[in-house]
């Protein structure tokens, strides 16, 4: 009798423990997506699905990492126009986030789109979307997946 691993588990042994969160209806400012706790995380990857179509007035969309305890807040990439990005859009984010020149970038609908070539290792914080105005209408779905770095160490959805 042969035993199958599973496609979930195969992702869980390669990227680590999968957390999604979707945004609702996106607006303005700052919305928390997700919370780390108990110490560090390793990211392996980070990736926002549009899930409903987004508005035509122009907002720019960033993540920023936010500690609870030591450090300042920062930008995890530069800021991308979503307006009227259509469901299935992909946005993810390219580039060192410690060179600051980390960039979300938005993919084609239906295009392969890359994730991390090397984790990022977090603090206990949050991690929170920002946008620039309203896009009137739209939701995206972010999924990141971690490793507990630290023992004790959690990733959840805001």
């Amino acid at each position: 009798m042969s035993v199958l691993v599973q496609g979930d588990q195969v992702r869980a042994i390669t990227l680590g423990i999968l957390v999604n969160k979707a945004t609702g209806v996106v607006a303005n400012g700052t919305t928390s997506l997700f919370t780390i706790a108990g110490g560090r995380v390793l990211i392996t990857s980070l990736v926002g699905r549009v899930t409903t179509a987004i508005g035509s007035t122009t907002s720019n969309a960033k993540l920023v990492y936010n500690p609870t305890a030591a450090g300042t807040s920062f930008d995890m990439c530069t800021a991308v126009d979503i307006a009227s990005d259509a469901v299935e859009q992909t946005y993810y984010i390219t580039g060192s986030v410690a060179s600051g020149g980390a960039l979300l970038v938005g993919g084609a609908v239906g295009q392969a789109n890359p994730i991390f070539e090397d984790g990022y290792l977090v603090q206990a914080g949050a991690i929170e979307q920002n946008l620039s105005a309203d896009p009137v209408g739209g939701a995206i779905t972010w999924s990141v997946t971690y490793v507990p770095y630290d023992a004790g160490a959690s990733l959840a959805a805001a």
